[in-house]
């Protein structure tokens, strides 16, 4: 038997509210559309600009045909009919009411560059979220071949957006935003883990190579114990004492690792089992680090233009100094990875032949 809707608790129209910038987008449409003069006015906007197809295809059909005389457009109706017949291609709902409605709606059409600021900047908003929303996945798609480069390409990309929002909105100094930062996620991925444990226990049987993986920092590591263990064979390899399991132990008795949790056998028992080599466990941590903090990345700047009270000067200043954190580990991968030169052998230096000196002008004295 077929459910008999209840109008007391059944909300068809449950769609959440139009944001504020739709009825900006609305006070600039009908400014435009009561006084197309004022188009020469607005800068900074494009029909992408604005948020709703509708949109889009007024403004783009307002762009597009010439402005009437002003006489004519005061007493007939004969550009605006135009306007929304070229709008309709995009957008086959507009009707002329809607226009009316548009008109109507706007306190003050004079007002135009104001209001097509404020849509600049919320589009400016949108382009950072989408690019944030991108980087996001891209660093989460384990299907990807490159990974690590499609990743910090994304990166570069959201880099674009934020200085294209610079050069439109100039940051004011120390102007950050007053969004929290979103805490990363504390999950524990048994592959990183058996992928740390084994670069623990390579590093201590291959001591030689800790040395040359300066590259490699405890923020890198997933687990808070592993960060610490790295730290004591860094010591250790710094200060000359020799390394092994038991002088690694000794070290991180020192260093208070040895809680509860982190049993002495255990922990030897962990700096055991060597596979591979210290350099390809530690190029896999690094590449699992800068794809985490591309994440995490991307989720500070998506958190700044979910927040409405965040200006778009803040949107910048924020985005910067979160994509600061990404360069930083960016610049130790490229490090890494990039083939090393090679060294060539210094090409031997021909003897040259002695110059001749100058030509004699007087005759040698006899004796």
């Amino acid at each position: 038997m077929p459910r008999t809707p209840d109008l007391e608790t059944d909300d068809l129209d449950a769609v959440p509210p139009p944001h504020p910038v739709f009825y900006i987008e609305q006070a600039l449409l009908g400014a435009l559309l009561l006084e197309p003069r004022y188009l020469d006015d607005v800068t900074g906007v494009a029909p992408a600009s604005f948020s709703t197809a509708a949109h889009t295809a007024l403004f783009g059909a307002i762009c597009s045909l010439p402005a009437p005389d002003p006489a004519e457009h005061a007493t007939s109706t004969k550009w605006l009919d135009q306007v929304l017949a070229a709008a309709r291609d995009q957008a086959r709902g507009l009707s002329a009411l809607y226009l009316q409605t548009l008109i109507q709606v706007c306190p003050w059409a004079q007002h135009a560059p104001a209001y097509a600021r404020i849509v600049e900047a919320e589009h400016s908003r949108r382009r950072l979220a989408a690019a944030a929303e991108r980087l996001m996945h891209t660093a989460r798609d384990a299907s990807l071949p490159q990974r690590v480069a499609a990743t910090l390409a994304k990166a570069e990309d959201v880099t674009g957006v934020v200085d294209d929002i610079a050069a439109r909105f100039p940051p004011h100094a120390g102007s950050l935003p007053r969004t929290p930062t979103p805490v990363p996620a504390t999950h524990h991925d048994e592959e990183a883990l058996d992928e740390e444990r084994l670069l623990l226990a390579t590093s201590t049987a291959h001591a030689s190579s800790v040395a040359q993986m300066r590259w490699l920092v405890p923020g890198d590591f997933t687990h808070s114990l592993h960060a610490g263990l790295w730290q004591c064979l860094t010591a250790v390899t710094r200060r000359g004492t020799p390394v092994d399991r038991v002088t690694v132990l000794w070290e991180a008795q020192r260093r208070g690792l040895l809680s509860p949790g982190a049993k002495p056998r255990e922990l030897l028992d962990l700096l055991a089992g060597t596979v591979g080599s210290p350099e390809h466990w530690g190029e896999r941590i690094l590449q699992r680090s800068v794809l985490t903090t591309a994440h995490h990345v991307g989720q500070r700047i998506k958190s700044f233009t979910d927040d409405q009270a965040t200006t778009p000067y803040q949107l910048v200043a924020g985005s910067r100094r979160a994509l600061a954190d990404l360069s930083s580990i960016r610049a130790r991968w490229q490090h890494t990875t990039s083939p090393k030169p090679e060294s060539k052998p210094a090409s031997a230096r021909a003897t040259a032949a002695p110059r001749a000196g100058p030509p004699r002008t007087t005759a040698r004295s006899s004796r």
